[in-house]
C-alpha cells in the first residue's frame, strides 16, 4: 500500500504520531504530511523534513494511510470536507476519543477499511500504549497499521466495544501516573530530597516497576510482596496509603472518567 502518510490534525496528539514515526524512521518524514489550521506550532516538524499544510484535501490526496487526529466536535465537518478525496487506496486511522467506526462510516459513505486507535502522548518517545480495533480491513492492512504503532510503543488489538475503556486505562492513565509521580516527587522534597534528584528517583523507579512487569509477566502483588518485609517501612506505607483512599480513589478516578466519556 502506498506509504505516505497524511496526519490530519496537528494538536498534541497528531504531533506525537509524527515525532514518534520519525524517531521510530518508519517512513521518510518526506512521506508525512500533518496539517493544522495555524502551522506556527508545526515548524519543528518542518525543520525536520515533514510536509506541513493547511490543506486536508492535498494531504489525503497524496496518501495511503490517513490518521485523524482532530478534536471530537470537529470529526463531522473535517470529514466532510475531505471525504470526497477517498478512494479505494486509503486506509482510514482515527484516535478521536469517542468517535465509532459507524460515526465515521455514516460521514464518509464508502467502504473503506477503518481503524480506531487508541495512544497515548509517550508515543513520540516510541513508548505507547496503544489499542486497536478495525473494521473492513484485510490481513494487509491490518499488518500495516498495527506495525505502523508496533514502531512506536505497545499494540493490543481490542474488540471497538472496549475503545472508550481503552482510552481512559491507556490514555488517561498518562495522567493517572504522572499525578502519582508528583505526589512522589513532593513526599521525597519532605524527606529531604531537592526537587530534582526526587523526579529522577520517581520517575524511575516507576518506569523500573513497570518494567519488572512487562519483563516478566508477574502480577504488582508478587512484586510488592518482595519489598514487604514483616513489620517493615514498606507495608506500614502501603497500609497507611490504602487507609487513606488510595487504590479506592484511584479506581473511583477511572470510572467516572469512563462515565464522562460514555454519557458526555
Amino acid at each position: 500500500m502506498n506509504q505516505k502518510i497524511a496526519i490530519i490534525g496537528g494538536g498534541n496528539l497528531g504531533t506525537a504520531i509524527a515525532e514518534g514515526l520519525l524517531k521510530s524512521k518508519f517512513c521518510k518524514a518526506s512521506d508525512i504530511y500533518i496539517t493544522k489550521r495555524n502551522t506556527a506550532t508545526l515548524q519543528l516538524l518542518k525543520q525536520k523534513g515533514v510536509q506541513v499544510g493547511t490543506d486536508n484535501n492535498f494531504a489525503v490526496k497524496n496518501a495511503g494511510l490517513v490518521i485523524l487526529a482532530v478534536k471530537p466536535f470537529q470529526v463531522s465537518e473535517v470529514l466532510n470536507g475531505f471525504k470526497r478525496e477517498l478512494t479505494l487506496k486509503h486506509t482510514l486511522v482515527s484516535v478521536v476519543t469517542g468517535v465509532t467506526i459507524k460515526d465515521i462510516d455514516e460521514v464518509i459513505k464508502k467502504k473503506l477499511p477503518v481503524f480506531r486507535a487508541m495512544p497515548n502522548t509517550a508515543i513520540a518517545i516510541q513508548e505507547s500504549m496503544t489499542c486497536l480495533g478495525y473494521s473492513n480491513a484485510n490481513e494487509t492492512q491490518i499488518a500495516f497499521v498495527k506495525d505502523l504503532f508496533t514502531t512506536l510503543g505497545k499494540v493490543a488489538v481490542i474488540d471497538e466495544k472496549l475503545m472508550d475503556a481503552a482510552t481512559v486505562l491507556g490514555a488517561c492513565g498518562t495522567a493517572y501516573a504522572m499525578r502519582y509521580i508528583r505526589a512522589n516527587i513532593q513526599g521525597g522534597i519532605e524527606i529531604g530530597f531537592d526537587a530534582v534528584t526526587a523526579s529522577l528517583i520517581a520517575a524511575q523507579t516507576v518506569k523500573g516497576a513497570a518494567e519488572l512487569l512487562l519483563q516478566k509477566g508477574t502480577h504488582p502483588e508478587q512484586e510488592i510482596d518482595k519489598v514487604t518485609t514483616p513489620k517493615g517501612c514498606t507495608i506500614a506505607g502501603l497500609n497507611e496509603m490504602e487507609h487513606q483512599g488510595f487504590s479506592s480513589s484511584l479506581i473511583k478516578g477511572i470510572a467516572t472518567s469512563y462515565h464522562k466519556i460514555v454519557k458526555g
